[in-house]
């Protein structure tokens, strides 16, 4: 994860699905603050919760400790302990996103994508203990192992269950940044996993089945794991908890960063890279046309940032006037944004966030089990998103 050519607001960009206003809405809040949760967290990269569970906060450490805030407090030791397995000398170490199961609370079990002790990618399936306050090491399942180059920096970093029940992962192109740039990018290319968005059956086989309604099964020359194509780096995104949307934030080559909309149920979408960045051409750098490519919903530019950090459609119950609101982040620039969907477009929501700490960095951001929303600073520190009447 090296954040400065993460794919990595300026300019809306496209157009989004039209939406209907309701006049009986509630009113959104005048303005939006940023409440602190915790602090003190070794270069904190995500958080998340079981499904259904208020009582618990997970939060992810890149250098591999998972932590547990239980009932409002850390607890003492972690949730699960996984710096024996990824290496810091390597570019690109660290444990990136978990994702429960959505029958966790029966089965206990979890999913972790990370980089491991050789720098690849590697998604594991673990066992919680019976009280759901650890994660048992020993118990780890190889779901997934993907090579990477020792110099490649694009990894992807989330994995998420889908309202459908399986598990999605997105894969970056993997490659080394400007330096060795599209014509290499495996992100066209059918017969790889880098820079696409995966779907897999985790209930059905071992480790893994492919959903027999993934758009390229039983076509020659494809891998039967791509859901969609195209992307860069999909560093963060998310599924809208109301709609089933998918949400991509794409971080940029060189000019460009990305949001990207995908309606449930259309598999099979080409997001263009490396022959577009955004909704300009990359390669080439003119005439690439757009056939068959599905454009952002929404760009900025990088005067104002270098790589974005996709959050969420919150749909919480503390801020009914907030629902449907999508929020997003800079690495680079550390403030928090947000967009509203409008008929025929998007808009700004509300004004900037700006991070509280001079020069942080807006590594993530996180859900708990209401639907209440979080951004995680790597500095170490949690806030949540709240009004600010």
């Amino acid at each position: 994860m090296n954040f400065r050519f993460l794919v990595a607001l300026g300019s809306v960009t496209g157009l989004i699905l039209l939406a209907c206003t309701d006049s009986n809405a509630p009113r959104p809040p005048s303005g939006l603050t940023l409440v602190p949760v915790d602090s003190g967290f070794d270069f904190s990269l995500y958080v998340t919760a079981p499904p259904g569970d208020a009582s618990r906060l997970i939060i992810v450490e890149r250098g591999g400790r998972i932590l547990l805030r239980k009932d409002g407090i850390r607890q003492d030791s972690a949730f699960l302990n996984m710096t024996g397995l990824t290496n810091p000398s390597t570019g690109e170490y660290g444990v990136y996103s978990l994702a429960f199961h959505p029958q966790y609370q029966t089965n206990r079990r979890f999913f972790v994508y990370y980089a491991d002790l050789n720098g690849n990618s590697r998604l594991s399936e673990f066992t919680a203990t019976p009280d759901f306050d650890h994660g048992i090491l020993a118990s780890e399942t190889l779901v997934l192992a993907e090579g990477q180059d020792p110099a490649a920096f694009l990894y992807g970093g989330l994995i998420s269950f889908g309202p459908d029940g399986f598990l999605y992962l997105a894969l970056g192109d993997s490659l080394t940044g400007p330096q060795n740039p599209g014509p290499t990018s495996p992100a066209q290319d059918s017969a790889s996993l880098h820079g696409k968005m995966l779907r897999l059956d985790v209930d059905h086989g071992a480790p893994y089945t492919i959903p027999p309604d993934n758009p390229f099964v039983n076509r020659p020359g494809w891998r039967p794991e791509i859901w969609s194509l195209g992307l860069r780096n999909p560093w963060r995104w998310s599924f809208d908890r109301l709609t089933g949307e998918m949400w991509i934030a794409d971080v940029g080559e060189h000019t460009l960063e990305e949001v990207d909309l995908e309606p449930p149920a259309t598999p099979g979408r080409n997001y263009g890279w490396p022959i577009r960045e955004g909704t300009q051409c990359y390669l080439p750098a003119s005439g690439c046309g757009s056939a068959g490519l599905t454009a952002p919903i929404f760009t900025y530019q990088h005067d104002i940032g270098c790589s974005i950090s996709g959050g969420y459609v919150y749909r919480g119950s503390a801020m009914p006037g907030l629902q449907g609101t999508y929020f997003y982040g800079d690495y680079c620039g550390g403030w928090v944004r947000s967009l509203k969907r409008r008929t025929g477009g998007v808009t700004k929501a509300f004004d900037p966030l700006a991070a509280p700490l001079l020069n942080d960095n807006v590594a993530s951001f996180g859900e708990d089990a209401a639907g209440e929303l979080y951004v995680v600073y790597a500095s170490g520190r949690i806030y949540r998103i709240e009004a600010q009447e």
